[in-house]
């Protein structure tokens, strides 16, 4: 299948020097898939819908304030022609939700995930949400700080927490863009006072005051297009998966990223690596970073990784002009999940750090799994199973 039919010209053109606060008032009057940013007529950019209305750019600004290399990865340029398969690969290592689609080198419309996950729904109930969850969440306490959200959110570069309650419950969740609307929100009803002091009174707000409740959830055996129908019904970019018995028990997270993974999966002998904010990659390359892993891989033969997604994320702070990046790698194997993450001053030290530490938590976790199975093979004996 190809992205011919889905690919859609339900897009807004504006040009760098329009004002961010006309831009808003189109989204809101109307529905349209994305905005194609020009400069004198020629592509510059694409941005979607979310990004105008929760970006902290004053109405006040120009469009091209928001297509700034340093805001965003460029979206990818897409031929109106392409499978699906590599759009959406496209559009993860991107770190895209929208981009424009060009025929004949001229830009012709936008696809978007959501168009992508409506044309293949039907073909993911060979899918379940185990087979593409990520497992392991990253949570928070109901009486922590939104400071501390964003510090998890950075860290882990991720988009959203689970939160507890007092009893280890699930409660409620936070995304990124929650966060985004209360910052937003209090800054511009905030006219007076220390600047320094509100910003911190901010940060100290418990994530209970903003987050989303109750949780939209699903299970394993739930299938990819019950979990991708609930999210665009919704619209949801993500939820939390807990056992089919117990609601109250978060065990991992979905979100549509993960289905658009599943779609790039391939059944060749190399193993399948996806790397999201691709256009970060400074004196690596994309063949270096596969082999690297194939390495550690290769170490240990009883362990089969399916898929591997390594995610780049740019931090504001710079040595010698060279910015701090976090490299989050996480492969999925047929022992389980397994992750390394780590910080460096650009991608490649960043990835030679976290490839450490994935090494590391790889060792540990063949450790586990032998020290199970050797359990399993006295208790037979002792036919004690």
């Amino acid at each position: 299948m190809n992205i011919a039919d889905i690919a859609t010209k339900d897009y807004i053109e504006v040009d760098v020097g329009t004002r961010m606060g006309k831009v808003r008032s189109t989204f809101e009057n109307g529905n349209p898939k994305g905005i194609i940013v020009t400069d004198d007529g020629a592509y510059e950019g694409v941005i979607s819908e979310r990004e105008v209305l929760q970006s902290h750019v004053e109405d006040d600004a120009k469009v091209a304030a928001l297509i700034k290399p340093s805001r965003n990865s460029p979206a990818p340029k897409i031929d109106r022609h392409e499978d699906v398969r590599e759009t959406a690969r496209m559009l993860i290592e991107s770190n895209a939700k929208v981009a424009p689609v060009f025929e004949n080198d001229e830009l012709w419309g936008v696809i978007t995930d959501d168009a992508i996950l409506e044309a293949v729904l039907e073909n993911l109930d060979a899918l379940t949400v185990e087979d593409i969850y990520t497992d392991d969440p990253v949570t928070l306490q109901e009486g922590d700080g939104v400071g501390k959200a964003i510090n998890h959110l950075r860290e882990h570069g991720i988009s959203r927490l689970p939160i507890l309650n007092e009893n280890g419950y699930l409660s409620g969740v936070v995304t990124t863009h929650d966060i985004a609307d209360f910052v937003i929100r209090e800054n511009h009803s905030t006219t007076t006072g220390d600047r320094v002091g509100d910003t911190q009174r901010l940060l100290d707000v418990p994530i209970y005051d903003i987050m989303a409740s109750p949780v939209k959830t699903t299970t394993l055996d739930a299938t990819a297009k019950e979990a991708v129908e609930t999210m665009l019904d919704d619209d949801y970019a993500g939820l939390m998966v807990t056992p089919e018995d117990d609601d109250r028990v978060v065990i991992g997270v979905i979100t549509k990223t993960d289905v658009l993974r599943a779609l790039t999966f391939t059944e060749e002998e190399r193993m399948d690596v996806q790397i999201t904010n691709i256009s970060m990659l400074d004196t690596i390359t994309r063949e270096g970073i596969v082999e690297s892993i194939q390495d550690v891989s290769d170490k240990y033969a009883d362990m089969q990784v399916m898929h591997a997604h390594v995610r780049f994320n740019e931090h504001k702070e710079k040595l010698r002009g060279t910015p701090l990046v976090q490299c989050q790698i996480r492969l999925r194997t047929n022992k389980g999940q397994v992750a390394g993450t780590g910080e460096g001053y650009g991608a490649e030290n960043a990835f030679r750090v976290a490839l450490d530490k994935l090494e590391r938590n790889v060792l540990e976790l063949k450790g586990v799994t032998s020290d199970e199975e050797y359990r399993g093979q006295l208790l037979r004996k002792l036919n004690e199973l």
